[in-house]
């Protein structure tokens, strides 16, 4: 008798792209390991996923949920401590014997760059790279899900906001995404690759705001505002520290570094990626009044 395959970690395996992950693996008949912070969470993942309940910042519950998997992917919350707790995963995963890492990254990664979370994702695909891991790096633009943050002022005003005002983005869907990552995550042929992970094309926050019009029935307005009071009407929602990073992030895209395009989500599914008009279709009722 054929032993059964080891099982693929999924971390952040109720969050944006961690969810999808776990139902693309299913999809596959792979047997999936999804880490959850709470026993609650179970009742959020697919029927005959196996749980693992760990914190990253308590590196035995981490070890516990590697030990006997095969592959891994990776991604923690946002939060000031993600470079050291993605590090820690890292080494647990070498010790535990893990035969290859799919990362999160972000578009643009640089440890030079003026934007916070470029530096942190950066400096952990280094320290995976010098740990000799087998790897894969995902570097996506913006989620196209990012958008659901804005879900109650669309409901309700018909309006979002942001300080981008007409700059292009190749913004990319959660589902494409986790595509590629369960691509890397069972086939041959990716050790050692980062992929740019993007939509079609390069759309404004205006394009969006029209997407979703066509696909709502009404008028959606994107409201363009200065980074100060972006920052301010997050005051008390956010972190100061989540805050900054916004802005950063913002004025990367304002500078046109995140509007091209890479024909990774084809090559390596073998369909084009999502576009803007079958995002905003998919998910209008998440933004219905």
């Amino acid at each position: 008798m054929t032993p059964p395959a080891s099982p693929v970690l999924v971390t952040g395996a109720t969050g944006n792209t961690g969810q999808a992950v776990v139902q693309a693996l299913a999809r596959r008949g792979v047997p999936v390991r999804a880490m959850v912070r709470a026993e609650a969470d179970r009742g959020k993942l697919p029927a005959g996923v196996e749980v693992a309940v760990a914190d990253f910042d308590d590196p035995a519950s981490i070890a516990a949920a590697l030990r006997g998997a095969g592959r891994a992917y990776l991604v923690t919350p946002s939060s000031e401590r993600a470079e050291a707790q993605q590090r820690r995963f890292a080494d647990l995963a070498v010790q535990a014997g893990v035969g290859h890492l799919v990362v999160l990254s972000q578009l643009g990664a640089d440890e030079q760059s003026p934007v916070r979370f470029l530096r942190y994702h950066a400096a952990v695909e280094r320290h995976i790279r010098d740990l000799g891991a087998r790897y894969t790096f995902l570097r996506p633009n913006l989620f196209f899900q990012g958008l659901l943050a804005f879900a109650g002022t669309i409901a309700a005003d018909s309006r979002f906001f942001a300080p981008i005002g007409d700059a292009t983005i190749s913004a990319v869907d959660v589902r494409d995404i986790a595509a590629v990552a369960a691509a890397a995550l069972t086939e041959a042929g990716h050790d050692g690759a980062t992929y740019t992970v993007t939509g079609p094309a390069p759309i404004t926050h205006a394009d969006i705001a029209a997407a979703l019009t066509s696909a709502l029935g009404r008028d959606i307005t994107f409201v363009d505002v200065p980074p100060d009071a972006f920052a301010e009407s997050l005051q008390g929602i956010l972190p100061p520290w989540q805050i900054q990073g916004l802005l950063e992030d913002y004025a990367h895209y304002r500078r046109g570094e995140a509007a091209s395009v890479s024909p990774a989500v084809a090559e390596i599914t073998g369909r084009p990626p999502t576009d803007v008009i079958r995002f905003a279709r998919d998910y209008a009722q998440a933004f219905a009044a």
